[in-house]
């Protein structure tokens, strides 16, 4: 399975990752750390073909100019694991290049996750994930609370995301160019 994400410019990356230590030293929750560069991901899916699907994107990110989203706020994915994140405001271009992803990637998949979809879509910066519980979040969220979450992000790139050991890493990170 891969995910295709759009990485964090680092100075954006460095304000999640002090978050996420933060959560770590104050409630022990670092699972989320299995993914060390924070992103948002477009989708999860299997492919038959890494290349084939690194040329697809590659004429994505060759049309599409770099633009800008928000995130504000925090949110929640209730469960016996919650997942504590920050929402990215879709938009006009995010809805538009999360589109683009699924078109070129639909007939390359093997299997997709079934929130890919643009009505399910919730573009998200991950915090807390797999080991959060109903018992911790309300301390965490108390403790979340006392901050504002209101970023600019710059959206630059398409990357793919692949399990390597017991870490997700980008190991394709195609920039945005806006030209053929």
């Amino acid at each position: 399975m891969l995910a295709i994400t759009s990485m964090l410019h680092p100075r954006n990356a460095q304000r999640v990752n002090k978050i996420i230590a933060k959560l770590e030293a104050k409630f022990g929750l670092k699972a989320v750390q299995a993914t060390p560069a924070p992103h948002f991901t477009f989708m999860l899916a299997g492919v038959r073909s890494i290349d084939t699907l690194r040329t697809s994107l590659a004429e994505v990110a060759a049309t599409t100019p770099p633009f800008s989203a928000y995130t504000t706020g925090i949110g929640i994915f209730p469960g016996p694991k919650p997942v504590i994140y920050i929402p990215v405001l879709r938009s006009f271009d995010l809805n538009h290049l999360h589109q683009r992803v699924l078109d070129v990637t639909q007939p390359l998949c093997k299997g997709t996750d079934r929130f890919n979809s643009p009505s399910r879509w919730l573009p998200h910066l991950s915090l807390a994930l797999h080991d959060t519980t109903p018992e911790t979040l309300g301390p965490v969220l108390h403790f979340l609370n006392e901050s504002t979450y209101n970023m600019r992000l710059n959206i630059n790139n398409i990357g793919i995301m692949q399990k390597k050991g017991s870490l997700f890493k980008c190991v394709e990170k195609l920039e945005l160019t806006g030209r053929d």
